[in-house]
């Protein structure tokens, strides 16, 4: 694993890199249905806008960005407050450096932080690396949501892993 990275909340002056990195994966096609391109101005408009509940961070290795993770309420109904949606996206130029892993590791150490109890991913069917960095963390799978939706004109599956960070009151430990 390389070195430890310096993860921090991002900020507007990380947007470009946060829409180009994001853009990366979008151009690769396992990573996400959303289409680009994402500016600095959408996504600082993007950072902007988000609630305290839903934190985006940013990580740097040397002072350079290589990646960048968020949390997002899973759902609008209060019942689900406890539960967020995880993502990270490593920059081309450093991915299988284990920058993926200290996100995600980020990411389950604050999550309790901002309130969340349990984090989902939903993972496209052909992400080996987005699968196995959840597995590698602990996820288990679910399910799988079959032709979730479309990508460049194909039906794509998408798989659902969830992680308890810690149990609800009154949940059995089998749950």
């Amino acid at each position: 694993m390389s070195e430890p990275l310096l993860i921090r909340i991002a900020r507007a002056a990380d947007a470009e890199f946060i829409g180009r990195t994001y853009d990366e994966g979008i151009a690769d096609g396992n990573a996400t249905f959303a289409t680009g391109p994402h500016s600095g101005e959408e996504r600082t408009r993007w950072l902007a806008a988000r609630p305290a509940t839903a934190p985006v961070f940013c990580a740097h290795q040397q002072k350079t960005p290589v990646g960048w993770s968020a949390l997002a309420p899973f759902s609008h109904r209060p019942w689900y407050s406890g539960v967020a949606e995880y993502t990270a996206y490593v920059a081309r130029d450093a991915r299988g450096g284990g920058v993926g892993g200290q996100l995600l590791a980020h990411l389950l150490k604050t999550a309790p932080d901002y309130g969340y109890w349990k984090l989902v991913g939903m993972i496209l069917a052909d992400n080996a690396a987005g699968l196995r960095l959840a597995d590698t963390h602990g996820f288990r799978t679910v399910g799988t949501h079959r032709a979730h939706s479309t990508l460049a004109g194909q039906w794509r599956d998408v798989i659902v892993v969830e992680r308890h960070l810690t149990l609800p009151p009154k949940v059995p430990p089998s749950a």
